[in-house]
């Protein structure tokens, strides 16, 4: 299975469909909300949402969904990262319920050497948010360093640090 990609391995206009989607519960919605410390009604109360919102209903908070997408990214685009240096732009385009399945694709804009470091790269990628009916809900533009094939090899390999498994002593 892979998990991430090194420098050498993105190419300018490759598209990765980030597999399997999640169905967002309530339990997830409220428990990122608590986590996170945002009591906004819209999000915690069904009866409010009900009664005061175009919406009628609880709508997911966009933080959770933002933070979904780039975890289903992790295993194609920054797997191998070094370092996430810039979050370029967050939109929220469209609500996200209760019920809804998400679905994630990432595009790669560009990529270019590192200036300062010969063994890493930056990678320029957008990460596009769908529901299950294909409506668009959330976009993400972010500049990732991730390293080269001479940075895995002097470091260890594809698995560093990974311990080598022994037979118990009888």
């Amino acid at each position: 299975m892979q998990f991430g990609r090194t420098y050498e391995e993105f190419e300018v206009g490759a598209v990765y469909k980030h597999w399997p989607g999640k169905t967002v519960t309530e339990y997830d919605d409220h428990l990122f909300c608590l986590l996170t410390m945002n009591h906004h009604p819209l999000h915690l109360d069904a009866n409010y949402a009900e009664q005061t919102t175009d919406f009628g209903k609880n709508v997911v908070v966009g933080n959770y969904i933002y933070s979904l997408l780039l975890g289903m990214s992790v295993p194609d685009v920054s797997g191998k990262a070094i370092a996430n240096l810039e979050i370029e732009s967050l939109k929220h385009v469209a609500p996200t319920f209760h019920g809804d399945t998400v679905y994630g694709q990432t595009t790669v804009l560009d990529k270019w050497p590192s200036k300062s470091k010969n063994d890493r790269g930056i990678v320029h990628v957008e990460t596009r948010g769908y529901k299950q009916d294909g409506t668009l809900v959330c976009v993400f533009r972010r500049k990732v360093m991730v390293p080269t094939e001479t940075y895995i090899k002097e470091r260890g390999g594809e698995q560093p640090g990974r311990p080598e498994p022994r037979e118990q002593e009888k």
